[in-house]
């Protein structure tokens, strides 16, 4: 996943059937008997393909605790364990912690070579999403790693609202997905609100006439809009809005959901993607329903022969191996398809909340306490004037101590800002006090500069409030 389209979307098909277990033993473990298919999934059924899945998942992890490298490499399994109940850090090869895989994890996304000398935005999307899962802050990956502010980076400024080239969409769509999806440590909503509905009014721009949406950007083209939608990213997008605030009674969710339900087959309970049935396309889809509190086994997603997208998925594991194969004509298990199945059916969206290990003494997270002085490092910055107008930009700088000041990143962001221009001037330019005129705007009345820290209420914005590692800044004009 370290390209544009293919960074993010997993079922590319031919691609990832390729990814199979290949040698004789492992096919011998894992490749048994797939379960036959039923009607409605039942706790019972979940509850085994969880526990199957799980150990199928656990034999994909490296003798080094790894499951992430270069390529299309297998991270997103954090994705998976989350929801089946299983903490990353309880998942170690051989039983040595020491190789846990979210310690190996953490201390691959902290490497200054992560994750190449190209990166684009999904790149870090899919790691922030797969850190949260795993127990990780993203903004406090480490001293010097805060995943927020690398997806900060590629804010589109000539297209507010989009995150990396807006031909690529779905750079959009897993932004909304990361910024949203992976909360604080306490629960909260990290980014601000005008953030939030600028990526909404993005993936809504980009909904087909059909109900559903594809990789690539619609908005303002008619022939793409009329074009045909996918069933992967019409699951993907559904989910954004969702963990956006939308609310899943909203009608661009309702035709999205209308799209999938015409998509059903009827004797399987399966999505008929543009490149057929397979299991990566129905789990995206199923992740999209799961992500906003759409039960994908009654109502529009249970077919007139009784049958449902999570009995379909169900159909394609190996019992007891617990892969699962991608498509429905396979004879072995596929590693990608095993994870977007078991988050599916594990109840996941494309993120989740992790777990409370088992491990003696490991924490349900681990991050960042504070700045390292002298070691560069990036924050997350948003500029709202009040008036429509938002800037969003990833501010550069190096602590001289374990806190920094909301004055030394406005300062450090007037020439060190990505993309460039989020701060223009500021008054006063140093010291301390209440920052008075941003940007050119000044207070006026009971509309002055405020500040939110990682979602918190805005309070007056001081040169001298303190900030912290991997803080999310939100600067806003306003009563």
């Amino acid at each position: 996943m370290s390209r544009p389209v293919t960074a993010v979307r997993r079922s590319r098909r031919v691609v990832v059937r390729r990814l199979v277990l290949t040698s004789a033993a492992g096919l011998g473990a894992f490749a048994l008997t797939a379960l036959p298919a039923s009607a409605t999934a039942t706790p019972g059924q979940i509850a085994t393909s969880k526990t199957n899945g799980v150990a199928y998942l656990k034999s994909l992890q490296a003798a080094d605790g790894s499951y992430a490298g270069p390529g299309l490499s297998n991270e997103w399994a954090f994705s998976a364990f989350a929801p089946a109940g299983t903490a990353a850090v309880d998942v170690a090869p051989g039983g040595d912690t020491t190789k846990n895989a979210r310690t190996v994890y953490r201390a691959l996304l902290s490497t200054s070579g992560w994750p190449s000398a190209t990166p684009v935005v999904t790149d870090y999307e899919r790691a922030t999403l797969n850190a949260y899962a795993a127990g990780i802050d993203p903004a406090r990956v480490s001293a010097s790693r805060n995943l927020i502010a690398d997806i900060y980076r590629y804010w589109q400024t000539a297209e507010p609202g989009y995150f990396g080239p807006s031909a690529t969409f779905n750079g959009t769509v897993f932004a909304a997905l990361a910024l949203n999806g992976a909360r604080t440590q306490s629960g909260q909503v990290r980014v601000p609100q005008s953030l939030r509905d600028a990526m909404v009014t993005r993936v809504r721009a980009n909904q087909h006439n059909d109900g559903g949406w594809n990789y690539s950007k619609a908005e303002g083209n008619p022939a793409q809009l009329a074009a045909p939608s996918d069933i992967d990213m019409t699951g993907a997008a559904m989910a954004a809005l969702c963990v956006s605030g939308v609310p899943n009674t909203d009608p661009d969710i309702t035709q999205a959901k209308a799209f999938l339900k015409s998509k059903l087959v009827a004797n399987s309970g399966a999505f008929n993607a543009m490149f057929g049935v397979n299991t990566d396309s129905n789990g995206w889809a199923v992740s999209g329903l799961n992500a906003c509190g759409i039960n994908p086994q009654t109502g529009d997603f249970l077919t007139a022969l009784g049958k449902t997208p999570v009995d379909f998925l169900i159909a394609q594991q190996f019992n007891p191996g617990g892969g699962f194969k991608y498509l429905p004509s396979d004879t072995a298990p596929s590693a990608y398809a095993s994870i977007d199945g078991l988050r599916a059916v594990a109840g996941g969206g494309f993120t989740s909340a992790p777990p409370v290990p088992t491990t003696p003494g490991a924490p349900r997270w681990v991050g960042q306490g504070s700045f390292t002085s002298g070691t560069a490092t990036r924050l997350a910055l948003t500029v709202d004037d009040g008036a429509g107008g938002l800037k969003v930009c990833s501010v550069a700088l190096t602590p001289t101590g374990t806190t920094t000041t909301l004055g030394a990143v406005l300062d450090a962001a007037l020439g060190a800002a990505t993309p460039s221009g989020c701060v223009t001037a500021l008054t006063p330019s140093s010291g301390t006090g209440a920052i008075t005129s941003l940007n050119g705007k000044a207070d006026s009345g009971t509309n002055t500069w405020k500040v939110s820290v990682d979602g918190s209420a805005f309070t007056s914005a001081t040169r001298e409030r303190t900030i912290g590692v991997g803080d999310t800044i939100a600067v806003r004009w306003g009563a």
